[in-house]
This record gives structure tokens, C-alpha cells and sequence, in this order.
């Protein structure tokens, strides 16, 4: 599968062409890093007003196309101070509206919460609002906060992802939804309006625990990884995946996406010393909301890794456990920067990165000069890095 964004590296633009991204002038094409970003509207300890973090968040991510960014992305999370953006296909339908060429990505869909139908026709609304841009992120949640205010079992939440998963991608290849399972029945019904192009390619899954590996692979879709566990071990787990994969579709897997919380500053000192207080204190919030650290994901029916992990951080303490995510993290000087994004997608032969710059009540100030540092003199390093291109929606 021939894929990648193509630049320009010399010579004179097109007559015509609008230049999106820092590099484009070339005589020769060939295919490159992909670089998003990804806004997720925290507000913890309620900080300041819900108001004012949209704003804020909304700003950030309409900067990302004159700054050169070729993704936006949000998240799906609920009544919590965790994040709040309910519905990431109505953001992104907005972005739809405030940009002309950037992808839009769901960082993810939670599909346990929602009617598979409902969801097939929102997804295929926003691709022809956004003229096919959009790169559908998928997932099955675990927070129990939002799983009892939706009123379900956390422990049919695989069976029902997989259900509604399979329901939707059927339905966005077909343009009818139809699907009788345990938890989905869903007579035959058209998606209106069709969708016109397969997301066959561009669909990422976030896969923590190594049981979801093998269903992504199975269900087709491409992996978006959220750094949380040893790197040796996400090594592994994309390994079997990519073997899974190939043996049941006979093609390469798409190539992996790597997000990450990322914090850029021309002082390594002061990038530490804002990283531990920011990416730390976003953490915090992690656990705030999930509650990985306490008993009560041990013996749930399909959180059983999340069991074991809340057994790693009773042993070693949440300050360690705060210390260990900050080091799978992107920040420092943009060289830092630089090098840990690289060594990370090496590691897995990921192909495209997606940083989030605005998290943990970090002032808006601080968030907005990471962002246009890493920009200025990361990004361009990123887009000018040659890779196999297997990434079909970033042509």
C-alpha cells in the first residue's frame, strides 16, 4: 500500500496552490512523518470556567493549520473535570468548518456509549462536510464513572465494542447498517448520506491492554498508541499484532500512531521543572478520573490488566508512578524533543505523531509558546523524515 504525505522540497510552488506546510517546494515527491495535534479541554479542579477552556483549546487548535500542523484531534470523555468534550465528531465538525486541509481525528469514539448507528451517520455526515478528512479513531473506554452514568456493565464492554465496531466499519464500507449480536441488533438501514470513500486505512484503535491488540488486529484497524507501559513492552505487542494482521488480511497493518503530552522549551532546566509540575500533574489527573490506583478494576471482567497495573502502583506509589509517565513523555529543548519522538515511532515503525500542548491547567501563555516552538523547530525535522508510507490517508 503506497502511502505518506507528499511535500515539496524545491523549486517554485504551483500556480495557485495554497503552501500549508513549512517545506513545500520540491522537484521530487516522496513520503514523510505525519504531525498532528490534539486538543482535550481539561479543566481540573475546575480551575477556571468551562468557558474559558474552550476558548482557549478552540484557539490553540485553530492555530494548527497556519502553523503547519496536518491533523486536529480531540478525545471522547464525560462528566468529569478528566476532560470535556462529550462529542468529538461535533467538535471536529466545527474544525471542519475553521480549516481547509488538515485531517480530523477522533482520539477516539467510545463506542460502548453509543447507538452504532447513530455513530455510522455522524462519522459519514462529517466526512462529506469535510471533503473525506477525516481519520476515525475508535475505542472501548474505562472509566467506571462513565460507564454507571451510561447505565452499563463494564464488564460487556469488550463484547460490546467489538459488536458495535464491527457494526460501524461494516456500515461506513457499505452504506447500510445492519448486525444482530448480543448486545447490537440493528435492523437494516441505510446510512444516509452514504459514505462515498472506504475508511479502510485511515480507522485507529487505542489499544491498552494486550487482549485489545489482537481485536484491532482482527477487526482490521490500525493502532494509536497513548504511551503508558514499558516501550519493550508496546514493542511486543505491535509485533504480534503486525502478525495477526498479515496472517488474517494477507497486507501490511496501517502504520502505528504515536500521541503524546508534549512540552517544548528552549530551557532544558525550565522544560524539566514545568514537564513535572504539567505532564506529572496531568497524570494526576489520570488517576483522578480512572482510578487506577485503588481496588476496583481488580477482578473486573476485562480490565484485568488495568488490575494488575493498579497492583504496580500501590507497590511503587503514586509520585513514582507520576515520575514513570512523565519519561514516556515528549519534553525539553526541541532537540529533546526531536530525539524521543523519533526514538519512540522507531521503535514500532509509527509514521505519524500527535502531540496534545495544553493540559493541567498549564497557562494558556505557555501552552500556545510550546506549540509554536515545536513548530517552528521540531516539526520541520519531523515532516522532512523519510518513511515507508503506510499511512494511505496522509497522501
Amino acid at each position: 500500500m503506497q502511502c505518506g504525505m507528499k511535500i515539496r522540497r524545491e523549486g517554485a510552488a504551483p500556480t495557485g496552490e495554497t503552501l500549508v506546510y513549512h517545506q513545500a517546494f520540491i522537484l521530487s515527491e516522496e513520503w514523510v512523518m505525519h504531525v498532528g495535534m490534539c486538543s482535550i479541554f481539561q479543566n481540573p479542579q475546575q480551575h477556571t470556567s468551562d468557558r474559558e477552556v474552550y476558548q482557549r483549546d478552540v484557539a490553540l487548535a485553530e492555530l494548527a493549520e497556519p502553523l503547519g500542523f496536518e491533523s486536529v484531534w480531540t478525545v471522547e470523555h464525560h462528566f468529569t473535570d478528566y476532560t470535556m468534550c462529550p462529542d468529538p465528531v461535533q467538535f471536529l465538525t466545527y474544525m471542519a468548518g475553521r480549516t481547509r486541509h488538515v485531517r480530523l481525528g477522533s482520539m477516539v469514539i467510545v463506542l460502548p456509549w453509543h447507538d452504532p448507528l447513530r455513530a455510522a451517520e455522524q462519522i459519514s455526515m462529517l466526512d462529506h462536510l469535510s471533503n473525506g478528512r477525516m481519520i476515525l479513531g475508535l475505542g472501548r473506554g474505562a472509566g467506571r464513572v462513565e460507564f454507571d452514568a451510561f447505565r452499563q456493565d463494564m464488564g460487556d464492554s469488550r463484547q460490546r465494542f467489538v459488536e458495535s465496531a464491527e457494526c460501524v466499519l461494516s456500515a461506513l464500507e457499505t452504506g447500510v447498517c445492519e448486525y444482530q449480536g448480543q448486545f447490537v441488533q440493528q435492523p437494516l438501514a441505510a446510512i444516509r448520506p452514504k459514505p462515498f470513500q472506504s475508511f479502510r486505512g485511515r480507522t485507529y484503535a487505542a489499544a491498552v491492554s494486550p487482549e485489545s491488540i489482537e481485536i484491532m488486529a482482527r477487526l482490521g484497524v490500525g493502532l494509536l498508541v497513548v504511551p503508558q507501559k514499558p516501550w519493550e513492552q508496546v514493542e511486543r505487542e505491535v509485533t504480534a499484532y503486525n502478525e495477526v494482521f498479515e496472517r488474517l488480511h494477507g497486507a501490511r497493518p496501517p502504520a502505528p500512531l504515536i500521541a503524546g503530552w508534549t512540552l517544548c522549551m528552549k530551557n532544558r532546566a525550565e522544560a524539566e521543572d514545568m514537564a513535572r509540575r504539567y505532564i506529572g500533574g496531568y497524570w494526576e489527573t489520570v488517576l483522578e478520573h480512572y482510578r487506577f490506583h485503588e481496588d476496583h478494576l481488580k477482578g473486573q471482567r476485562g480490565y484485568e490488566y488495568y488490575g494488575s497495573f493498579a497492583n504496580k502502583i500501590q507497590k511503587g506509589g503514586v509520585d513514582a508512578a507520576v515520575d514513570y509517565f512523565m519519561s514516556l513523555q515528549v519534553w525539553g529543548t526541541p532537540e529533546m524533543c526531536y530525539e524521543t519522538i523519533i526514538s519512540n515511532a522507531d521503535r514500532i515503525g509509527a509514521e505519524g505523531y500527535i502531540g496534545v500542548f495544553s493540559y493541567a491547567g498549564m497557562p494558556w501563555e505557555m501552552a500556545e509558546q510550546s506549540m509554536r516552538l515545536f513548530a517552528r523547530e521540531v516539526m520541520p525535522g519531523l515532516q522532512a523524515r523519510r518513511i515507508n508510507g503506510v499511512m494511505s490517508w496522509a497522501a
